[in-house]
């Protein structure tokens, strides 16, 4: 357990559990990371907000240039209020409301992400309305499997997400009696936690294909979005802290045909910072049973839904065990009325015991954001770490 010494373990008792634990030191080597490797490219790389919207989070991530993805008008406002350039703003989703497309074009975001036909018409009206111009790029559905879990796949036909390829027709039909609507770009995701590199490479080939489609009819794209979805290693998060971001963009530099000038834009949001958070939790109870063991933490689905939503897996940690001698295993729950507030099943542990600290790892995507006050709970607080 490198990543929780002996002095932070004695550090994180002193807080009142359950809480968000930050290493920024490592997000700050990560977000280096990733501009190494775009270094001297014309990638550009916005960090995709819903995977965590922290103050100090996103204070790092601005500071080391990226710009923002933004599926939400509530988003949108967050990322301006938070310093971000309106210019580095994208505003992607299927269901923009009108109050939240308008507050966009108030600030001159770079561009409203669109998902359907319908939806360019009404950005169209707004625009109109307002006398402004709006940027877009169009969000295009490439059909291809993510090969992740079905609940984080967006890239298929029957996804909700994107445009499909046989409304391109119709799609060619309509944009240049859209006046108040300037094409920048067009924009794909295909799903999220892909461990798989070989996944890119098939939406590159679909996306040269749209690419080509786009340029026979004369449509010049300042830029191609082919979104992010790189995956982290939840198992063994201390043997890779840092995704590959080298190997990540290396597919694209091989497989994805870019016109000249035309810069490439991701969306990553996992991999910049799931590695640095931790949830830190309290062991309220110790219940034996005649088949499992269980460890009763106060930290609930409530602050981590992932495992209850979908399974996810997170690595479980007793970190104020002093010995890994007798060893037993424990299903890993929450104090939430709802069965499936666990987070982990026949859980091998050191023997554990009533106030016990136990980290559950690779929480920064996901976790402090996806929160709720379910059960009447209380916003667990964030605590950070620069070392």
């Amino acid at each position: 357990m490198r990543y929780f010494t002996e002095l932070k373990t004695a550090e994180l008792s002193s807080y009142a559990t359950p809480f968000y634990y930050y290493d920024l030191k490592l997000l700050d080597d990560t977000l280096d990371a990733i501009n190494d490797a775009i270094d001297g490219t014309n990638f550009k790389v916005h960090y995709a907000i819903k995977a965590n919207a922290n103050d100090e989070i996103l204070s790092r991530v601005k500071a080391k240039g990226l710009g923002i993805d933004c599926v939400s008008g509530n988003e949108v406002r967050k990322a301006i209020d938070s310093g971000f350039l309106a210019k580095n703003i994208s505003f992607a989703g299927v269901g923009k409301t009108d109050e939240e497309i308008a507050y966009g074009l108030d600030h001159d975001i770079f561009t409203f992400n669109v998902e359907s036909l319908a939806e360019l018409k009404v950005i169209d009206e707004l625009a109109k309305e307002k006398q402004k111009v709006a940027g877009i790029a169009i969000r295009l559905n490439p059909n291809v499997n993510a090969k992740t879990h079905h609940y984080i796949t967006t890239g298929l036909e029957e996804n909700k997400f994107g445009i499909n390829a046989w409304e391109l027709p119709e799609l060619f039909e309509m944009l240049p009696t859209l006046k108040k609507l300037s094409l920048k770009g067009i924009h794909f995701h295909i799903g999220s936690q892909i461990n798989d590199l070989t996944v890119f490479k098939s939406l590159c080939n679909r996306v040269n294909d749209f690419q080509k489609q786009f340029k026979e009819r004369g449509i010049a794209l300042d830029h191609v979005n082919v979104g992010g979805g790189l995956g982290v290693n939840y198992t063994n998060p201390d043997e890779e802290s840092i995704p590959d971001f080298n190997s990540f963009f290396q597919v694209f530099k091989d497989f994805l045909v870019v016109e000249p000038g035309q810069e490439v834009h991701f969306e990553l949001g996992r991999s910049v910072v799931a590695q640095c958070g931790s949830l830190i939790s309290k062991v309220l109870y110790i219940k034996e049973g005649i088949k499992t063991n269980f460890a009763i933490i106060d930290a609930g689905m409530t602050e981590l839904i992932r495992p209850a939503l979908y399974q996810s897996y997170h690595k479980i940690e007793n970190i104020s065990a002093t010995s890994k001698e007798n060893s037993k295993k424990y299903d890993v729950v929450g104090p939430i009325c709802e069965s499936s507030d666990c987070f982990g099943k026949a859980i091998s542990l050191p023997e554990t015991k009533r106030g016990d600290l136990i980290a559950i790892r690779s929480t920064g995507a996901y976790g402090e954001v996806m929160s709720s006050f379910y059960n009447l709970r209380e916003k667990a607080k964030a605590f950070y770490s620069e070392s």
